[in-house]
């Protein structure tokens, strides 16, 4: 007699082999959402950063948790707006040998809103542009500029064949007038970045987040080499990174030498 279990097995098989492509292609797709600051989707990333030999003395140390809630907004069939927010809570110590600049607490809000073509160009670029808001939401005045600060923001990116290649930068000048013993706001951010992501949703990126201020006429230039891992714990999405950082140029009480960056990343998908 003929048996039947190839024909009672093909479909249970079928339904699991399309479930299995189906988290696949959804987990790529989430991967490469990580990966674009103007992605559809809410996202809310906690990034932890830790610099050394710092401040008069040179032995300072300065850690700095950035949360970082993402927003999108549809406006319409062609357009989305996206709200991205910094909020950095600062711990520093030994920056000076009377301790006075021994602080922790929250320093500025960096409030960005990227209004964003919900398709790439012909080219495959993605493209946002808007203003960025400096809000002294500092808790001491040794964590914050105490002034209000404008300008504009962008970023453009491409992601193929795995790798993902772009730019995010922004300009900010002070709105107020400079406070008593407060220097004036004019700075330019600059973020190039450079990933590749595997078939294990494996990412491997380096960037830089080079700061120019005009009014000191210095350059502050991290270089971040990371490993972002997407996981799903529970059913929930979420990335994990880990990495160095060094400090290719930096003013002479800043940061030096080696430091390092963890991150973890909550994914919502709609």
């Amino acid at each position: 007699m003929r048996s039947l279990q190839p024909k009672q097995c093909w479909l249970p098989c079928a339904f699991f082999l399309w479930v299995g492509a189906a988290d696949a292609e959804d987990s790529a797709e989430l991967a490469k959402k990580a990966l674009n600051p103007v992605a559809a989707m809410y996202s809310l990333p906690v990034q932890y950063n830790w610099d050394q030999k710092m401040g008069i003395t040179g032995e300072g140390m300065h850690s700095v948790t950035n949360i970082q809630p993402v927003l999108p907004f549809e406006l319409n069939d062609e357009w989305n707006l996206i709200s991205r927010t910094i909020l950095p809570v600062i711990d520093q110590h030994g920056q000076a040998p009377d301790g006075l600049a021994d602080k922790t607490g929250t320093g500025d809000v960096t409030q960005s809103f990227f209004f964003s073509p919900k398709h790439p160009t012909h080219s495959g670029w993605i493209l946002g542009a808007g203003p960025a808001l400096l809000i002294p939401t500092g808790s001491d005045r040794l964590l914050s500029s105490r002034q209000w600060g404008l300008g504009p923001t962008g970023v453009a990116l491409k992601q193929s064949n795995g790798w993902t290649r772009g730019i995010l930068a922004n300009h900010i000048w002070s709105l107020s007038g400079e406070q008593p013993n407060a220097q004036k706001v004019n700075q330019t951010f600059l973020q190039p970045f450079l990933s590749y992501t595997t078939h294990t949703y494996t990412t491997f990126g380096v960037n830089t987040e080079s700061t120019y201020n005009w009014q000191t006429r210095e350059w502050s230039v991290p270089v971040n080499l990371t490993v972002t891992q997407l996981l799903r714990l529970g059913g929930h999405p979420l990335t994990i990174q880990l990495g160095p950082r060094y400090w290719a140029d930096s003013p002479e009480d800043g940061a030096h030498g080696w430091g390092f960056r963890a991150a973890i990343t909550f994914l919502f998908p709609r």
